[in-house]
């Protein structure tokens, strides 16, 4: 049988491979993000620079696992669920569903927001291609991981949760910022700031691979009982600290 030759012109724009590491451009991204916690575009810059290769090895990942297989199989777009006011309002009180919907209601977000943010200098966001779609399953969950960490939007609540997500995806992107983080917060002696980044750190590595969750059925899973289940332990450190002093 001949074998079909593609054109050049009609090949996907997306590559397979993982892009080469850009430690500079993720470096100025970190001082700028560093210094504006709100500018979320920096975080995204990051990641591009330097989780090219995590996002890979989390899609190879997810297809070793029994629902994990099927998830890769169907990709499902989570967003659309998270953007789904109707379904969000369906979730039980008490649920990891509802708890996120109060989160990002009080806090005035949305996951239509971060998309938006994510697709700013960006080419391949919305690629159908199995790594773009890790990334963008990556994404979408960030929200929901503030709720099953327990950690808020206050600047120590990030920097604790980049340190937890770096331990369930050893993103470096995820590590630069930690690490940033903890090295701002060094001088300060009031309060354990680089001892509660650290723990995020723990805490993550213990927890149960939470980018092979079925989100749909953990969104409506009792909060304490999917914390529970996923192995998250206490964020005592964090939570120690007065809320007035974490940013």
């Amino acid at each position: 049988m001949p074998m079909t030759v593609i054109d050049a012109a009609e090949r996907p724009a997306f590559r397979a491979s993982a892009p080469k590491l850009d430690w500079m451009h993720a470096l100025r991204a970190l001082r700028r993000l560093l210094n504006d916690k709100e500018d979320t575009g920096q975080v995204f810059e990051i990641m591009r620079a330097l989780n090219g290769t995590s996002t890979a090895k989390a899609y190879h990942r997810l297809l070793t696992t029994a629902q994990g297989g099927r998830i890769a199989y169907e990709r499902p777009e989570f967003a659309r669920r998270l953007m789904d006011d109707a379904w969000l309002d369906s979730l039980p009180e008490g649920s990891v569903g509802a708890a996120y919907r109060s989160f990002i209601r009080s806090e005035n977000i949305s996951a239509e927001g971060l998309i938006d943010v994510s697709r700013q200098n960006a080419d391949h966001v919305d690629e159908p291609h199995p790594y773009a779609w890790m990334g963008r399953r990556t994404r979408d969950v960030h929200d929901i991981w503030h709720i099953l960490s327990g950690y808020h939007r206050d600047g120590l609540g990030e920097a604790c949760l980049v340190a937890f997500s770096y331990a369930q995806t050893k993103g470096l992107g995820w590590a630069l910022i930690a690490i940033g983080a903890a090295n701002r917060a060094r001088g300060a002696q009031a309060h354990p700031y680089v001892r509660a980044i650290w723990q995020g750190y723990q805490r993550g590595k213990a927890a149960k691979w939470l980018l092979g969750q079925d989100y749909e059925r953990l969104m409506a899973e009792p909060l304490e009982a999917a914390r529970h289940r996923l192995n998250i332990t206490p964020a005592t450190i964090y939570d120690a600290i007065p809320p007035e002093a974490r940013a």
